[in-house]
């Protein structure tokens, strides 16, 4: 995995994926690995460290990856092969404008293109970010005059398949 910082307004980005991203999830957690636990930038995926850091970490990473590349993958529904594929050649790798991130997100007027999803209620509850929000849906959220939804937690007993596609909806109503 190369680093490179990518910046996020005036926040610094800690986590993985695309310097270059447009769509950002924002996790409370990090896998528990010795290279995460002190990032200073974001970290470009590339093929099999998905695949590694699930083999190091277990279940509980491997969902957040399978989500992801799910969400993404149904998000553009015109794309080739599977979302597995999508999962093990492109998700989080440069060129993806994708990105996972263990940093705060930003608030700031610049990053309005930035489709940003928090996971967890809990999570944004800990961002003070919930108090910004209206419902949308059930377990769905977004911060008023933004591009930011908070969604269940990437778990498939919270976000389920059925879930997955109503956030697709969801972010597909977005104003551009």
């Amino acid at each position: 995995m190369s680093i490179t910082t990518a910046a996020m307004g005036e926040n610094k980005c800690q986590g993985l994926g695309d310097p270059d991203f447009t769509f950002a999830v924002h996790i409370g957690n990090r896998p528990p690995m010795p290279e995460f636990d002190h990032l200073d930038g974001l970290r470009e995926v590339s093929p099999g460290d998905i695949a590694r850091i699930v083999k190091a970490t277990g279940n509980h990473w491997r969902k957040i990856f399978n989500i992801y590349a799910k969400l993404i993958f149904e998000l553009n529904s015109g794309q080739q092969g599977s979302w597995q594929d999508f999962r093990d050649q492109q998700l989080l790798q440069k060129g993806s404008a994708l990105a996972l991130l263990f940093s705060k997100p930003n608030l700031l007027p610049d990053d309005k293109n930035i489709i940003q999803i928090i996971t967890g209620k809990t999570y944004a509850e800990e961002l003070g970010l919930l108090s910004k929000t209206v419902e949308v849906q059930a377990g769905f959220f977004v911060v008023e005059d933004s591009k930011i939804i908070i969604t269940p937690y990437f778990d498939y007993r919270q976000l389920s398949n059925q879930k997955i596609t109503r956030l697709v909806s969801l972010i597909q109503s977005l104003p551009n």
